[in-house]
């Protein structure tokens, strides 16, 4: 569908950006050349209820113009594409604002090379190519499917001189290197040395990097002589992984099973402020690594106050569990089972974070210096983040089992 109400939804679209300050002068020609439903394919999935709904352009065409022209993010695969039923989104069109904000974080001028990462649907490359030129645009998806639908919708939309790579984004592409910039759509825990030694120096980086207990934030780096990358991290936003970098999914009910043995305590630090607040969890996901969280309410029954925050290690089997009900009051009860005390290093890192004056997120910053080492620090280079204290294991002559 297009005609009168695409063209009256796009524009709707773009005042909302520019209103909100995500839409700069300099990008409102390529938003406007580069139009979204134009990309999006002609399957998708709308959240409803907290899960994927098919939406279908052939039996729903407005509901589905609509979503290409909402500020929202629309799903595009499920699965990675592997048709397994989990509804885990693999892919998604990204949302208008986060989009347009990350270009503008790029600085990228007319004429300069770009390497972006995660092609997608092929609209952010679209938007890319409107402004800098196509020819020096290289964008790298690594679906197969997904780089063959953009490929087609980038010809048929007139940016066909956009060199599309199927293949791994964290290797880049060095063909065409070396890049002005470097602009990843996939959220990464650690960025590849590749990006940085496929820019030249000067050059910037602007990625999502997040956490397994944090997803996320973005990376602005400049890549310097010495090989190295470094900046700030600001903004919250939240992508699909790298496919190489998640974290292994896992249920509860898989990882925490009835015949583990566990310590049991209690703490008086509520769920509230370590999840709720963006600054505590990004800190505590750089301070305690590969853990991820997840909270679970008592049931569906409207209104209901009881629920458990579960903390988990998938590599090493630990877990904890951090018990919320009504009629605690202000003692909360927390079981801890594996090699890894969760919780404890938990209010360790919250600890941390407090005692140096509840640093915001962006006074952080990242160091790449090579695919096995990369240094997080506070304020400036100079003052990096050591590995955190060790937390005393959990003691064997105490089990208690569930």
């Amino acid at each position: 569908m297009s005609g009168p109400e695409a063209d009256r939804l796009q524009a709707a679209l773009l005042a909302e950006l520019a209103d909100g300050g995500h839409l700069i002068e300099e990008w409102c020609p390529a938003f406007a050349a580069a139009r979204r439903h134009e990309f999006i394919p002609d399957t998708v999935w709308a959240q409803e209820d907290g899960r994927p709904r098919l939406l279908s352009r052939a039996e729903s065409p407005s509901e589905w113009l609509r979503a290409c022209y909402t500020d929202q993010p629309v799903a595009v695969q499920l699965d990675d594409g592997d048709e397994s039923g989990r509804g885990y989104v693999s892919s998604s069109a990204s949302m208008p604002s986060i989009v347009a904000d990350m270009l503008t974080a790029l600085d990228a001028e007319p004429g300069m090379r770009v390497l972006e990462i995660g092609t997608g649907t092929g609209w952010n490359a679209a938007l890319l190519a409107a402004r800098l030129g196509a020819e020096h645009l290289t964008t790298i998806e690594v679906d197969p499917g997904l780089a063959e639908q953009a490929r087609d919708a980038l010809k048929r939309t007139g940016f066909g001189g956009v060199t599309v790579v199927t293949g791994d984004g964290a290797a880049g592409h060095p063909e065409q290197a070396p890049y002005d910039r470097v602009l990843s759509t996939a959220a990464v825990q650690r960025v590849p040395i590749a990006w940085v030694k496929q820019a030249r120096p000067g050059g910037r980086i602007i990625t999502p990097w997040g956490t397994a207990f944090h997803n996320g934030t973005l990376a602005h780096l400049t890549v310097h002589q010495d090989g190295t990358a470094s900046g700030h991290f600001g903004g919250d936003v939240g992508f699909m992984w790298m496919r190489e970098q998640r974290t292994p999914h896992g249920a509860v009910e898989d990882r925490i099973r009835p015949e583990h043995h566990f310590t049991e305590t209690t703490t008086d630090l509520h769920p509230f402020h370590v999840l709720a607040d963006f600054d505590a969890s990004f800190t505590i996901g750089v301070r305690v690594p590969a853990v991820k969280s997840t909270l679970v309410y008592d049931g569906d029954i409207p209104g209901n106050t009881s629920y458990t925050v579960y903390l988990m290690a998938p590599d090493s089997g630990s877990w904890a569990s951090w018990r919320i009900t009504p009629d605690t009051t202000g003692r909360y009860r927390v079981r801890q089972h594996g090699p890894r005390q969760l919780f404890a290093e938990l209010a360790a890192a919250y600890e941390w974070w407090e005692t140096a004056g509840r640093p915001s997120h962006d006074r952080f910053g990242l160091t790449a210096t090579s695919r096995d080492q990369q240094q997080i620090w506070l304020d400036q280079p100079e003052n990096v983040i050591g590995e955190p204290p060790p937390v005393p294991l959990l003691d064997p002559s105490q089990p208690r089992s569930g």
